[in-house]
């Protein structure tokens, strides 16, 4: 029985529908929502190890045989992820108990972070191209309930267009659906995939390709589709910022991982290298914005446009060590980019800005939150031990055995710029000269260190154990580079 599979879905969403009661009772939402994650964390762990033991799982709803009812698939990918997304979820739950105001716990804060991952979680393990849209809509409309939820100016504002992009972006994912099932007939993504290898991906696939690299780029905030993330990340508190950096993107960016490693990649040499240019404007779009911004918001979104460009630029190489670089570069940044986020929403609470000419001398009443973003900094940047080297090394590596050396220089280039961009938080926000704050006393910045301590610590053991974990990587990575393990596994040839 693969009735674990579903599990990670099913959780959060029955968790979200029973917190819906107890909306005026903020202390049960709170104590549900967190034993709700931890069960998710547990799960995600049993669900890798069977993986591990096992091979891919395949569930059949209703016990409909695949291609024609609908699949969910755990792989070690899919597994992965979906610990990555319980474990942030986790972490941000704690830090939003002190930060996110009663406010918008009374109305159903909990319930969408839940709903949220919901639609996260169920992205990662659908085998059904169709159902990825439908938790892709999940997600999207969970988002556009906590990018509103307080009703700021700021936040009505950049709704209106991230709600506008995302609308635009969804008609273009069905439409793609639709001339894709027009063309092979049929919705689950193992038996597209054999039907494209049959007929070798004639023009008409690699212009529907292109299409859904349109679709995903968008979400994923690829160049020059990324126009609309740093005003919408900009809006919303932290906790909601965190997840939707750590998360959101990085669902767009796995979708391109998966179609273009299981469905489009017979045509590589123009689908492939149109991905690989995208992906290096992309870095050198985020490196830019990260160094040029003096608000430490923006840096760390910046740095998200940066992530994405280095993960589909290791998809763009096709080989084994440029897609292992994507893997692990993909759990590494999902984890530092929500440390990093909940680290610098503790420097706005005490300075009452997010403009680091206004900060300074931090580290002198807060020493074990500045060192925490310090290792979270060096760890973005790609320093050893820490994880992000290992991500990066491999990238590199896949870099010079596909001889895409333009990208190479650009990754070394853009990790320099990158290590500058988190280091100038450090030394302008925590060095420096003390400053008198206003409200500095009112902000809990042990317990909400807590968490972004958490996830840092997952992230030196990410970079500290990479030979205990690179193997999971690996079995990861197989299914990428032979679809076939995927394809028998679900279709049971």
């Amino acid at each position: 029985m693969n009735n674990l599979v579903f599990l990670p879905v099913l959780l959060p969403l029955l968790t979200g529908i029973i917190l819906i009661f107890f909306s005026k009772y903020i202390k049960i939402q709170r104590f549900l929502s967190l034993v709700s994650s931890s069960l998710g964390i547990i799960l995600s762990c049993l669900l890798i190890g069977k993986v591990h033991d096992q091979g891919i799982l395949a569930l059949q709803v209703g016990s409909w045989e695949a291609p024609f009812g609908i699949s969910i698939v755990a792989d070690m990918l899919s597994s992965l992820l979906v610990l990555t997304t319980n474990i942030i979820g986790f972490a941000v739950l704690i830090y939003s108990f002190y930060s996110i105001g009663t406010g918008r716990e009374k109305f159903y804060y909990y319930s969408f972070v839940q709903f949220l991952l919901v639609g996260v979680n169920g992205a990662f393990l659908t085998g059904d191209i169709f159902n990825l849209f439908v938790f892709f809509e999940v997600m999207l409309m969970s988002s556009y309930v906590l990018l509103v939820l307080g009703g700021t100016k700021a936040q009505l504002r950049e709704s209106l267009k991230y709600i506008l992009v995302n609308v635009i972006s969804s008609a273009l994912f069905v439409i793609s659906v639709a001339y894709l099932y027009s063309v092979v007939g049929t919705l689950n993504m193992a038996d597209i995939s054999r039907r494209i290898a049959e007929s070798g991906q004639p023009g008409i696939i690699t212009v529907i390709a292109v299409s859904f690299l349109i679709v995903f780029g968008l979400k994923g905030a690829i160049f020059p589709l990324f126009y609309w993330l740093p005003g919408s990340y900009y809006a919303p508190p932290i906790p909601v910022i965190a997840l939707f950096g750590a998360l959101l993107t990085k669902v767009g960016v796995y979708a391109i991982l998966r179609t273009f490693t299981l469905l489009f990649y017979h045509d590589q040499q123009y689908t492939h290298e149109l991905l690989g240019i995208l992906a290096i404007f992309t870095i050198i779009v985020g490196t830019i914005g990260a160094v040029g911004y003096w608000d430490i918001k923006k840096i760390i979104i910046y740095n998200i446009v940066i992530a994405v460009g280095m993960i589909t630029f290791g998809i763009s190489l096709m080989n084994e060590q440029g897609l292992s670089g994507a893997i692990y570069y993909t759990i590494h940044d999902m984890i530092i980019k929500a440390a990093l986020f909940l680290l610098v929403g503790i420097m706005a609470m005490i300075t009452g800005t997010s403009d680091l000419r206004k900060m300074g001398g931090l580290i002198q009443a807060y020493p074990y939150a500045a060192w925490t973003f310090f290792i979270a900094a060096i760890s973005l940047a790609g320093i050893p031990p820490f994880s992000g080297f290992a991500g990066k090394l491999l990238l590199l590596e896949g870099a010079v055995e596909g001889e895409a050396y333009v990208g190479f220089a650009v990754i070394l280039i853009s990790s320099l710029l990158m290590l500058y961009s988190v280091m100038k938080i450090f030394i302008n926000g925590f060095w420096g000269k003390p400053r008198a704050y206003k409200d500095a006393d009112l902000v809990p910045v042990s317990r909400l260190a807590v968490p972004a301590a958490l996830l840092v610590i997952v992230s030196i053991a990410l970079g500290l154990g990479t030979e205990a974990i690179y193997p999971y990587i690996s079995q990861a990575m197989e299914p990428l580079i032979d679809p076939a393990i995927y394809i028998n596994a679900v279709l049971k040839e």
